[in-house]
């Protein structure tokens, strides 16, 4: 077993082995427990090239069309975007706390969608 004392994540002292995978309670955050401290301690690979991509890491462009893979419920309203709604034409902007996508859905009128719940179609 390792000798791990802290989540690399939230840094707790609360974990726990569940086999060969080590838990924190707090964060949910799993790892192996056979890992050196030194991959623990590196985060995930993370691209920063300002790029916007889907879920899937697929890069996005204007007049793409996406399909929805998460129901999103619409803030204010009692409507909801179902899962597998096909989205064409998307247009990527920055619409603030993290929307990046202005579209317009057949039913609902102009939306606009973050990125993470979205695969390119």
């Amino acid at each position: 077993m390792s000798d791990i004392t802290n989540c690399p994540k939230c840094k707790s002292e609360n974990i726990y082995a569940d086999g060969a995978i080590m838990i924190c309670p707090e964060c949910s955050h799993e790892w192996s427990a056979v890992a050196s401290t030194s991959k623990a301690d590196t985060p995930a690979v993370e691209i920063d090239d300002n790029l916007i991509r889907d879920a899937f890491g697929t890069v996005l462009a204007d007049g793409d069309s996406v399909t929805v893979i998460k129901e999103l419920k619409i803030k204010g309203s009692s409507s909801a975007v179902k899962v597998g709604t096909k989205v064409r034409n998307i247009r990527l902007s920055d619409g603030g706390g993290g929307h990046d996508i202005a579209c317009k859905i057949d039913g609902l009128g102009a939306i606009n969608l973050k990125s993470e719940f979205v695969k390119k179609a």
